[in-house]
Protein backbone atom coordinates (compact mmCIF):
# COMPACT_ATOMS: atom_id res chain seq x y z
CA UNK A 1 0.00 0.00 0.00
CA UNK A 2 1.66 3.40 -0.82
CA UNK A 3 2.31 6.04 1.30
CA UNK A 4 2.96 9.34 -0.30
CA UNK A 5 3.25 13.04 -0.16
CA UNK A 6 3.12 15.20 -3.15
CA UNK A 7 4.56 19.03 -3.04
CA UNK A 8 1.95 21.48 -4.43
CA UNK A 9 3.29 24.71 -3.14
CA UNK A 10 6.34 25.91 -1.32
CA UNK A 11 6.77 29.06 -0.98
CA UNK A 12 6.46 31.75 2.33
CA UNK A 13 3.69 34.45 2.41
CA UNK A 14 4.73 35.99 -0.76
CA UNK A 15 4.74 33.85 -4.08
CA UNK A 16 7.66 33.42 -6.22
CA UNK A 17 8.13 32.62 -9.81
CA UNK A 18 7.47 28.22 -9.85
CA UNK A 19 6.97 28.43 -6.56
CA UNK A 20 3.18 28.86 -5.15
CA UNK A 21 2.02 28.78 -1.44
CA UNK A 22 1.52 25.81 0.90
CA UNK A 23 -0.45 22.92 -0.04
CA UNK A 24 0.78 19.30 0.26
CA UNK A 25 -1.45 16.03 -0.69
CA UNK A 26 -0.60 13.11 1.30
CA UNK A 27 -1.69 9.81 -0.10
CA UNK A 28 -2.18 6.42 2.01
CA UNK A 29 -3.90 3.35 -0.22
CA UNK A 30 -6.95 4.95 -1.86
CA UNK A 31 -7.04 7.74 0.67
CA UNK A 32 -6.28 11.46 0.09
CA UNK A 33 -5.44 14.34 2.43
CA UNK A 34 -4.78 17.54 2.06
CA UNK A 35 -2.63 19.48 4.06
CA UNK A 36 -2.74 23.38 3.42
CA UNK A 37 -4.59 24.95 0.99
CA UNK A 38 -2.70 28.47 -0.60
CA UNK A 39 -3.53 29.86 -3.11
CA UNK A 40 -3.79 27.93 -6.57
CA UNK A 41 -4.09 24.92 -4.47
CA UNK A 42 -6.88 23.77 -7.25
CA UNK A 43 -4.77 24.58 -10.07
CA UNK A 44 -1.68 22.65 -8.85
CA UNK A 45 -4.02 19.97 -8.18
CA UNK A 46 -4.77 19.75 -11.78
CA UNK A 47 -1.51 20.07 -13.26
CA UNK A 48 -0.15 17.17 -11.03
CA UNK A 49 -3.57 14.99 -11.85
CA UNK A 50 -4.45 14.57 -8.60
CA UNK A 51 -7.97 14.22 -8.69
CA UNK A 52 -10.03 16.43 -5.89
CA UNK A 53 -13.00 13.92 -5.84
CA UNK A 54 -10.43 11.86 -4.06
CA UNK A 55 -9.54 14.85 -1.48
CA UNK A 56 -12.25 13.77 1.65
CA UNK A 57 -9.87 14.83 4.76
CA UNK A 58 -8.19 18.67 4.43
CA UNK A 59 -6.34 20.18 7.59
CA UNK A 60 -5.80 23.76 8.51
CA UNK A 61 -2.60 24.55 10.27
CA UNK A 62 -3.30 28.52 10.71
CA UNK A 63 -5.52 31.41 9.35
CA UNK A 64 -2.54 33.22 7.30
CA UNK A 65 -3.36 33.46 3.80
CA UNK A 66 -0.81 31.65 2.52
CA UNK A 67 -2.10 28.42 4.29
CA UNK A 68 -5.44 28.99 3.09
CA UNK A 69 -6.88 31.43 0.31
CA UNK A 70 -7.30 28.50 -1.84
CA UNK A 71 -9.71 26.78 0.26
CA UNK A 72 -13.03 29.29 -0.67
CA UNK A 73 -12.08 27.84 -4.53
CA UNK A 74 -11.33 24.66 -4.36
CA UNK A 75 -14.74 23.60 -2.43
CA UNK A 76 -16.36 25.93 -5.08
CA UNK A 77 -15.50 24.15 -7.56
CA UNK A 78 -16.04 20.91 -5.87
CA UNK A 79 -19.47 22.02 -5.59
CA UNK A 80 -19.75 23.23 -9.24
CA UNK A 81 -18.88 20.14 -10.38
CA UNK A 82 -21.85 18.29 -8.65
CA UNK A 83 -19.96 16.58 -5.71
CA UNK A 84 -21.93 14.79 -3.06
CA UNK A 85 -19.70 13.45 -0.87
CA UNK A 86 -19.06 15.25 2.29
CA UNK A 87 -15.43 16.75 3.20
CA UNK A 88 -14.56 16.74 6.56
CA UNK A 89 -11.87 19.93 7.15
CA UNK A 90 -9.58 20.63 10.06
CA UNK A 91 -8.56 24.06 11.15
CA UNK A 92 -8.13 26.65 13.81
CA UNK A 93 -11.30 28.20 15.02
CA UNK A 94 -12.59 31.06 13.03
CA UNK A 95 -11.72 29.54 9.74
CA UNK A 96 -16.22 28.05 9.83
CA UNK A 97 -16.71 31.65 10.02
CA UNK A 98 -14.92 32.70 7.10
CA UNK A 99 -16.20 30.59 5.02
CA UNK A 100 -19.68 30.95 6.13
CA UNK A 101 -19.41 34.79 4.83
CA UNK A 102 -18.12 33.71 1.73
CA UNK A 103 -20.50 31.49 0.98
CA UNK A 104 -23.43 33.87 1.90
CA UNK A 105 -22.04 36.99 0.06
CA UNK A 106 -21.30 34.44 -3.14
CA UNK A 107 -25.07 33.02 -2.81
CA UNK A 108 -23.32 29.59 -2.55
CA UNK A 109 -25.18 26.98 -1.08
CA UNK A 110 -22.91 23.46 -1.60
CA UNK A 111 -23.89 20.50 -3.14
CA UNK A 112 -21.44 18.23 -0.63
CA UNK A 113 -22.09 18.48 3.10
CA UNK A 114 -18.99 20.54 4.66
CA UNK A 115 -18.18 18.85 8.35
CA UNK A 116 -15.89 21.62 10.47
CA UNK A 117 -14.26 20.71 13.49
CA UNK A 118 -12.20 22.56 15.42
CA UNK A 119 -8.51 22.26 16.52
CA UNK A 120 -6.93 23.38 19.59
CA UNK A 121 -3.55 25.09 17.72
CA UNK A 122 -2.26 24.55 21.63
CA UNK A 123 -2.30 21.09 22.21
CA UNK A 124 -0.78 17.49 21.03
CA UNK A 125 -3.91 15.92 20.95
CA UNK A 126 -5.91 13.21 18.40
CA UNK A 127 -8.20 14.76 16.06
CA UNK A 128 -8.87 12.11 13.20
CA UNK A 129 -8.84 8.45 12.67
CA UNK A 130 -9.62 6.28 10.29
CA UNK A 131 -9.36 2.67 9.36
CA UNK A 132 -5.63 3.47 8.05
CA UNK A 133 -4.21 5.93 9.84
CA UNK A 134 -4.36 8.65 13.14
CA UNK A 135 -3.91 12.55 13.02
CA UNK A 136 -2.39 14.42 15.78
CA UNK A 137 -2.09 18.16 16.21
CA UNK A 138 0.74 19.72 17.09
CA UNK A 139 1.52 22.71 18.69
CA UNK A 140 3.43 24.99 16.54
CA UNK A 141 4.56 28.77 17.77
CA UNK A 142 3.82 31.43 15.19
CA UNK A 143 2.27 34.96 15.61
CA UNK A 144 -1.41 33.31 15.46
CA UNK A 145 -2.68 30.18 16.54
CA UNK A 146 -0.79 27.47 14.54
CA UNK A 147 -0.46 24.08 14.96
CA UNK A 148 1.22 21.40 12.89
CA UNK A 149 -0.63 17.70 12.13
CA UNK A 150 1.45 14.34 12.83
CA UNK A 151 0.13 11.18 10.54
CA UNK A 152 0.63 7.60 11.84
CA UNK A 153 -0.38 4.18 9.61
CA UNK A 154 -2.58 2.27 12.54
CA UNK A 155 -0.59 -1.17 13.37
CA UNK A 156 -0.65 -3.56 10.59
CA UNK A 157 -1.69 -7.16 11.07
CA UNK A 158 0.74 -9.68 11.13
CA UNK A 159 1.87 -12.42 8.90
CA UNK A 160 0.69 -15.77 8.98
CA UNK A 161 3.43 -18.38 8.47
CA UNK A 162 0.75 -21.13 6.59
CA UNK A 163 4.09 -23.55 7.26
CA UNK A 164 3.72 -23.56 11.02
CA UNK A 165 -0.45 -23.08 11.24
CA UNK A 166 -1.84 -26.43 12.16
CA UNK A 167 -5.15 -27.50 10.37
CA UNK A 168 -8.53 -27.23 11.59
CA UNK A 169 -8.03 -22.77 12.58
CA UNK A 170 -11.29 -21.10 11.71
CA UNK A 171 -11.22 -18.05 9.85
CA UNK A 172 -11.57 -15.97 13.56
CA UNK A 173 -9.17 -17.93 14.96
CA UNK A 174 -6.70 -16.86 11.99
CA UNK A 175 -8.02 -13.33 12.45
CA UNK A 176 -6.99 -13.51 15.82
CA UNK A 177 -3.38 -14.86 15.54
CA UNK A 178 -2.98 -12.11 12.84
CA UNK A 179 -3.78 -9.37 14.97
CA UNK A 180 -1.18 -10.42 17.62
CA UNK A 181 -3.84 -12.89 19.88
CA UNK A 182 -2.90 -16.04 21.04
CA UNK A 183 -5.00 -19.16 21.01
CA UNK A 184 -6.60 -19.94 23.94
CA UNK A 185 -9.98 -22.60 25.41
CA UNK A 186 -12.55 -21.29 27.27
CA UNK A 187 -10.46 -21.40 30.33
CA UNK A 188 -7.79 -19.56 29.30
CA UNK A 189 -4.82 -21.90 28.72
CA UNK A 190 -2.57 -20.99 25.88
CA UNK A 191 -3.56 -23.65 22.88
CA UNK A 192 -1.33 -21.62 20.44
CA UNK A 193 0.98 -18.39 20.97
CA UNK A 194 0.69 -15.74 17.94
CA UNK A 195 4.93 -15.48 17.90
CA UNK A 196 4.90 -19.26 16.80
CA UNK A 197 2.95 -19.12 13.83
CA UNK A 198 3.52 -15.39 12.60
CA UNK A 199 6.05 -12.85 11.63
CA UNK A 200 6.55 -9.36 12.49
CA UNK A 201 3.92 -6.86 10.36
CA UNK A 202 4.92 -4.18 7.87
CA UNK A 203 6.29 -1.27 9.57
CA UNK A 204 3.57 1.38 10.40
CA UNK A 205 4.75 4.60 8.41
CA UNK A 206 4.57 8.11 9.82
CA UNK A 207 4.78 12.01 8.69
CA UNK A 208 5.16 15.24 10.45
CA UNK A 209 3.91 18.40 8.96
CA UNK A 210 5.70 21.20 10.81
CA UNK A 211 3.92 24.50 9.52
CA UNK A 212 5.22 27.75 10.30
CA UNK A 213 6.96 28.03 14.11
CA UNK A 214 9.93 29.63 15.71
CA UNK A 215 12.36 26.92 16.43
CA UNK A 216 10.88 24.63 19.87
CA UNK A 217 13.55 21.69 20.60
CA UNK A 218 10.60 20.68 22.91
CA UNK A 219 8.28 20.00 20.25
CA UNK A 220 10.82 16.91 18.62
CA UNK A 221 9.45 14.70 21.87
CA UNK A 222 6.39 14.85 19.81
CA UNK A 223 7.57 13.19 16.76
CA UNK A 224 10.59 11.22 17.45
CA UNK A 225 11.64 8.80 15.15
CA UNK A 226 8.85 10.16 12.06
CA UNK A 227 9.52 8.49 8.69
CA UNK A 228 9.66 12.08 7.27
CA UNK A 229 9.86 15.37 8.84
CA UNK A 230 8.46 18.61 7.02
CA UNK A 231 10.03 21.42 8.58
CA UNK A 232 9.55 25.09 7.41
CA UNK A 233 13.02 26.79 6.53
CA UNK A 234 11.79 30.48 5.78
CA UNK A 235 15.38 31.86 6.19
CA UNK A 236 19.11 31.00 6.29
CA UNK A 237 20.84 31.28 9.11
CA UNK A 238 22.46 34.72 8.59
CA UNK A 239 18.77 36.02 9.37
CA UNK A 240 18.22 33.88 12.53
CA UNK A 241 16.83 37.10 14.16
CA UNK A 242 14.59 37.89 11.17
CA UNK A 243 13.50 34.40 12.00
CA UNK A 244 12.74 35.13 15.24
CA UNK A 245 10.87 38.53 14.93
CA UNK A 246 8.39 36.88 12.41
CA UNK A 247 8.42 33.80 14.40
CA UNK A 248 9.47 31.47 11.70
CA UNK A 249 12.77 29.06 11.27
CA UNK A 250 16.30 28.68 9.72
CA UNK A 251 17.26 25.85 8.04
CA UNK A 252 19.88 25.28 10.04
CA UNK A 253 17.18 25.05 12.93
CA UNK A 254 15.07 22.61 11.09
CA UNK A 255 18.21 20.25 10.86
CA UNK A 256 18.92 20.49 14.28
CA UNK A 257 15.21 19.93 15.14
CA UNK A 258 15.73 16.75 12.86
CA UNK A 259 18.35 15.46 14.73
CA UNK A 260 16.67 15.95 18.22
CA UNK A 261 13.91 14.07 16.76
CA UNK A 262 16.09 11.87 15.49
CA UNK A 263 13.75 11.75 11.95
CA UNK A 264 14.48 9.17 9.54
CA UNK A 265 14.21 12.21 6.74
CA UNK A 266 13.62 15.70 6.45
CA UNK A 267 12.13 18.11 4.14
CA UNK A 268 12.32 21.84 4.18
CA UNK A 269 10.15 24.31 2.69
CA UNK A 270 8.36 27.39 3.06
CA UNK A 271 10.88 29.51 1.02
CA UNK A 272 11.38 32.94 1.77
CA UNK A 273 11.32 34.76 -1.97
CA UNK A 274 14.30 36.47 -1.51
CA UNK A 275 16.01 33.18 -2.11
CA UNK A 276 16.49 32.61 -5.68
CA UNK A 277 18.80 29.39 -5.77
CA UNK A 278 17.45 27.12 -2.55
CA UNK A 279 20.45 25.32 -2.65
CA UNK A 280 22.23 27.16 0.16
CA UNK A 281 19.07 26.52 2.24
CA UNK A 282 19.74 22.89 1.65
CA UNK A 283 23.55 23.04 2.54
CA UNK A 284 23.14 24.75 5.55
CA UNK A 285 20.60 22.11 7.03
CA UNK A 286 22.55 19.00 5.63
CA UNK A 287 25.20 20.87 7.94
CA UNK A 288 23.78 19.22 10.42
CA UNK A 289 21.31 16.67 9.37
CA UNK A 290 21.50 13.69 7.25
CA UNK A 291 19.28 13.23 4.58
CA UNK A 292 17.71 16.38 3.64
CA UNK A 293 15.31 17.15 0.76
CA UNK A 294 14.26 20.47 -0.56
CA UNK A 295 10.36 20.54 -0.69
CA UNK A 296 10.47 21.39 -4.41
CA UNK A 297 6.66 21.56 -6.48
CA UNK A 298 5.62 18.75 -8.08
CA UNK A 299 8.02 16.10 -5.80
CA UNK A 300 6.59 13.39 -4.42
CA UNK A 301 8.34 11.45 -1.64
CA UNK A 302 7.00 7.39 -0.93
CA UNK A 303 8.14 6.05 2.23
CA UNK A 304 8.38 2.08 1.94
CA UNK A 305 6.82 -0.42 4.15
Amino acid sequence: MEFELKILGSASATPFLNRHHTAQVLTVGNQSYLIDCGEGTQRRLVEYKVRHQRLHTIFISHLHGDHFFGLFGLLSTMHLQGRTEPVQLFGPAGLDEILTTQFRYSHTQLSFDLQFTAVDPDQHALVYEDRLLTVHTLPMRHRIPCCGYLFREKPKRRHLDKSRLPEGLTPAQLSGLAQGEDLVDDAGTLLLSNTDVTTAPNHSRSYAFCSDTLYTESLAELVHDVDLLYHEATFLDDMRERAATTHHSTARQAGLFASKAQARRLLIGHFSSRYRDLEPLLREAQAVFEPVELATEGKTISIPE
